[in-house]
């Protein structure tokens, strides 16, 4: 399958077509046994690798389910210095079973209507972002997913996504995604590893393509 990470994420597979169904049970394996709170699904990836895609089919898969994006949890912060708001705003009260309604500091500054809502009773909640898995929230994160791709296609879907003037934002977020990823690591605490881009045959209504077995953790040596 031709998918070339960033310098320094290692390459995942060999690759399997797998039901989406098949997919779902196998991160909720103990979600059962939380009756009184969501099971908590971490969708990690960098930019532009399908996270977005992937959590929708899931949220059809699991219809009482719900999504919180960490964009909105870091609309006009850092772009990467949002854990303490995930981790108060979102996922503690989660934790304790309760409904989830946020309005993050950017939202509070821009009166930005609305709130991040989670009503209480859901049986997963999808936690999608880049870095939505890392390291200092790990203890309130259930399973995670890693979405891999291309890294030039991730470049592509970008462009066609935001548009050409949108270029220097795309070049600032790369100069802090990458050496985050790179110190963080998420790939090694993922449970699943998708395909962002499959080539493997499969089908797309039903089927998403998954790594059988480890990252091939040997071609990180040396990456710090």
């Amino acid at each position: 399958m031709d998918i070339e990470p960033e310098a320094g994420e290692p390459e995942a597979g060999p690759w399997q077509a797998e039901s989406l169904e098949g997919l779902v049970r196998r991160l909720l394996p103990a979600a059962r046994h939380r009756p009184n709170r969501p099971w908590i699904v971490a969708v990690d990836g960098r930019s532009g690798s399908g996270k977005t895609t992937l959590v929708e089919r899931l949220l059809a898969q699991v219809p009482d389910s719900a999504a919180v994006h960490t964009d909105d949890v870091a609309w006009h912060l850092a772009f990467f210095d949002w854990a303490d708001e995930l981790r108060d705003g979102v996922l503690e009260p989660l934790v304790k079973g309760e409904a989830v309604h946020y309005r993050p500091p950017g939202w509070v500054a821009r009166e930005r209507p609305g709130a991040i809502a989670v009503p209480a009773g859901r049986s997963v909640v999808w936690v999608e972002g880049s870095g939505s898995s890392r390291r200092a929230l790990s203890h309130l994160i259930d399973a995670s997913i890693r979405v891999q791709c291309d890294n030039l296609e991730a470049r592509r879907r970008l462009r066609a996504r935001d548009g050409q003037e949108e270029e220097e934002l795309h070049r600032e977020w790369e100069e802090e995604e990458i050496p985050f990823l790179l110190e963080d690591r998420p790939w090694e605490r993922a449970a699943v590893i998708v395909a962002g881009r499959p080539a493997l045959h499969h089908d797309p209504k039903t089927q998403v393509v998954t790594a059988r077995g480890p990252l091939n953790l040997v071609s990180t040596v040396g990456v710090v």
